[in-house]
């Protein structure tokens, strides 16, 4: 508290020393500070030298008006710094942005100034005259993109009568101008979190009601739609409407505005993604705006019955544009009342719910329903409003089985996981149709220690489910590295360390081996009944091989320090050992600690009679070839059962550099033919390897 009194008196009297510099120097020292302190973003140096320059109203921006940096750092008594990275100019401490903050009245009308700069650099000729559409790699005058991007949002904080004419003359011919180009990048590509169709570049149709709806100026929209008529009901290039710019992004003025007009439509939905204003004011939790078009009382046509003979029809024609389905789904099927659960808007999903012609479980295209969305984002306090709804089904699955627990379980809910728990109706056990994992197997997979402990309290879980491949929750948890889960779970004497899978065979170790998670390994290793040789079904590889073919140097170390762990043990499909599937795949770190051990053979051979340096030479692992190489017990001229060496197989795949190597050596023969008669020479002559056949064709006449 002392040091923020300190700060205080100390930025206090600074900025009296701004003000005693005299009449130029204070109004630009205190404009700068007004300037940085109230931009949406960062200004660079050149970017507030031109607002400073600005005269507000002037035709064009007058060059000897623009400040130089040293006379804008100096009259700012030390209070502004440059970043010499950006470069930016900023405050020279964050407290002082705090302090300038709590003392608005240093600032008079600092947010209108700033709408009324931009909107005049924006009026100028020389910017009117730009082209709308610029190379993407220029830039255009510095202050004309934040003039373009935060003139409405200065304005919407503090409007002006000033401001409004300026912008009135922004928005004529607003087609024609930059600033509808520069604003419409930034909407689709940076600064609307949740339209879908972000990255549009066809700008046709939005139109200067659009572009007001978006930044909901009101001041500036009624004097707009008095202008000229409007088509209310245009698409812009991302099939958006004035009024779902104006409901997304809570304008809760520009949306009871457009409503009045006469031939708004307001449930045209966008076409891109079939969502209604309604449906995006629910989802972005404005309830100002949603309470808009909830209490429009306007006649559902497609209610009428028989015994109004034509009136159906005429309703429709006059009426029925104006309707506001509350339950109007998207085109992938979601409702208000699914957007606004899966966002956890409380307050929006209570006045949905309020109405009788909302549906509380109705499901999406994927099968969610609104709990289920709620119950994925983990959004509590939906979850219990939801709940206490009768017609809403706690355990109903979406298209592949999956029930609200497994989407909070998989997501480490653990409040939500609570709250469903506590209802008898939901199944703490059930599994997906997909991958038929339970809530349990989700958990353990995705590592949440809460949510495995709240699950394996209760007694009707089966804490080694297997899902359809036959992993168990444990073999989940130590293939994906869930130490925690794998400790917890290992507590358990219900569940079996060695259960293998049912199509890899492969069993926990394994699977941790193989994705090269130490920690698991270690955690497995420590228990007694965990065999640390299985070998799988699929290959019949060993955990070390596993480790090893990966490239797990940490778990191989581990592994080898292993008495009961045979380092030479080969895989039933192709016959490799460790070393050889090390060598195969060029993992350089694996294949010396192999060779570290007196009892690897470093030239043992596969099924086909392929040794690890023929394995390294065939797939260009020159590394490898120069480790084994080394070593006295490598034959480097050995054949296997169809009479190819590893020079063979280099120069048959084009491997330049392993050639080159084996070249060198004097024990190695460049002439050797194969079984079917075919010399290292004649293979790369074969396989159009030019580089090798140049290398090799000297050796002919040797």
């Amino acid at each position: 508290m002392q040091n923020s009194l300190d700060l205080g008196g100390a930025y206090g009297a600074t900025l009296e020393r701004v003000k005693a510099q005299g009449e130029e120097k204070e109004r630009l020292g205190m404009a700068v500070l007004m300037w940085i302190s109230h931009s949406r973003r960062p200004l660079q140096v050149d970017e507030i030298q031109h607002a400073l320059g600005v005269q507000i109203g002037s035709n064009d921006l007058d060059l000897d008006n623009i400040p130089g940096i040293s006379t804008m750092l100096a009259c700012c008594q030390g209070l502004v710094t440059i970043d010499k990275g950006t470069p930016a100019v900023r405050l020279i401490h964050f407290t002082l942005q705090e302090y300038l903050r709590t003392h608005p009245e240093l600032f008079d009308r600092g947010h209108s100034t700033i709408a009324e700069t931009c909107l005049t650099y924006l009026n100028f000729k020389s910017v009117k005259d730009l082209s709308a559409g610029p190379p993407c790699n220029q830039r255009g005058p510095p202050f004309l993109e934040y003039s373009s991007l935060y003139w409405g949002t200065h304005m919407r904080a503090e409007p002006s009568d000033l401001a409004k004419i300026f912008a009135l003359q922004v928005l004529d011919q607003f087609d024609s101008q930059i600033s509808a180009e520069i604003l419409w990048k930034s909407m689709t590509e940076y600064g609307n979190p949740g339209f879908t169709w972000r990255g549009t570049s066809a700008r046709h149709g939005f139109s200067a009601l659009h572009c007001i709806s978006y930044l909901g100026i009101a001041q500036v929209a009624n004097p707009l739609l008095e202008i000229k008529k409007w088509d209310m009901n245009q698409r812009d290039g991302g099939g958006v409407t004035p009024l779902i710019w104006a409901a997304s992004c809570g304008h809760e003025a520009v949306v009871e505005l457009l409503l009045q007009q006469k031939y708004i439509q307001p449930d045209q939905p966008a076409t891109n993604d079939g969502r209604t204003a309604l449906s995006w004011a629910a989802g972005n939790g404005h309830e100002g705006v949603v309470r808009i078009f909830l209490g429009r009382r306007f006649v559902n046509p497609g209610r009428m019955g028989r015994s109004w003979g034509k009136a159906p029809r005429v309703a429709g024609l006059l009426l029925g544009r104006r309707y506001v389905n509350p339950d109007s789904s998207s085109k992938s099927g979601r409702t208000p009342l699914s957007w606004a659960a899966g966002n956890g808007h409380e307050g929006v999903v209570k006045m949905l719910l309020e109405r009788k012609d909302v549906n509380p479980d109705s499901s999406s295209e994927s099968g969610q329903t609104p709990l289920s969305w709620a119950a994925a984002n983990g959004r509590e306090g939906v979850v219990k409003i939801l709940l206490e709804q009768k017609d809403v089904i706690p355990d109903s699955s979406n298209n592949f089985g999956k029930a609200p627990l497994s989407y909070a379980a998989e997501n480490g809910s653990e409040g939500v996981v609570k709250l469903l728990l506590e209802r008898k109706d939901v199944n703490p056990d059930g599994s997906d149709t997909m991958y038929g994992q339970t809530p349990l197997s989700w958990a353990a997979v995705n590592g949440h220690e809460g949510v495995v402990n709240i699950l394996l309290e209760l007694k009707d879980v089966n804490p080694d489910n297997p899902n359809k491949l036959g992993r168990t929750p444990l073999s989940c948890a130590a293939g994906d590295g869930r130490d925690g889960v794998v400790k917890i779970l290992l507590g358990r004497k219900d569940v079996n360390p060695n259960t293998s899978d049912t199509v890899y065979g492969q069993t926990p170790l394994s699977w941790a081996a193989a994705n090269g998670r130490e920690g698991a390994v270690k955690i497995l290793l420590e228990r007694k009944d965990v065999n640390p040789n299985p070998s799988d079904t699929m290959f019949g590889r060993t955990p070390l091989e596993c480790a090893a073919a990966n490239g797990r140097a940490g778990v191989v170390k581990i592994l080898l320090e292993r008495k009961d762990v045979n380092p030479n043990t080969s895989d039933t499909r192709y016959g490799q050992t460790p070393i050889s599937w090390a060598a195969e795949n060029g993992h350089e770190e694996v294949v010396k600690l192999l060779l570290e051990r007196k009892d690897v053979n470093p030239d043992s051979s596969s099924e086909s009679g392929q040794t690890p340096l023929a394995w390294a030479a065939a797939r260009g692992h020159e590394g490898v070839v120069q480790i084994l190489l080394e070593r006295k017990d490598v034959n480097p001229d050995s054949s296997d059962k169809f009479g190819k060496t590893p020079l063979s197989y280099a120069a048959a795949n084009g491997r330049e550099g392993v050639v080159r190597i084996l070249l060198e050596r004097n024990d190695v023969d460049p002439n050797r033919s194969t079984k079917s008669g075919e010399t290292p020479y004649m293979l790369a002559i074969r396989n159009g390897h030019d580089r090798v056949v140049e290398l090799l064709q000297p050796q002919r006449s040797i």
